[in-house]
């Protein structure tokens, strides 16, 4: 029963994280207004839309305590893609707040 309450918000943060990188992907370079209006940026805010399909689901299921914490696997789905997919720097700072996150994570969903 846990994970129907979870898979939803899971997916969700999944798409944001996507929506997020293809943004990244969309945006980089450009100058100009008319720039951003390209095909990453569409499937960004398509990501987005499922996402928040699939959050509204999840609000009408569960508590809002048991899936909010789920909006902080979206910072480190992004911050993967940014380390292992752009070449983007880290530093061992920055990976302890990782595991942060998903300790903090984890201990919220728990219960």
């Amino acid at each position: 029963m846990k994970a129907l309450i979870y898979f939803p918000p899971l997916v969700g943060a999944i798409l944001a994280a996507m929506g997020q990188v293809a943004f990244k992907f969309g945006a980089t370079g450009k100058n100009y207004l008319s720039d951003y209006l390209n095909g990453w940026i569409l499937f960004g805010l398509l990501c987005y839309g499922a996402g928040t399909a699939l959050w509204i689901f999840s609000l009408s299921r569960a508590n809002l305590t048991a899936v909010y914490p789920f909006t902080a696997l979206t910072f480190i789905l992004v911050y993967l893609v940014g380390v292992f997919a752009l070449g983007e720097p880290t530093s061992p700072l920055q990976l302890f707040g990782v595991a942060i996150i998903l300790i903090g994570l984890y201990i919220v969903t728990a219960n």
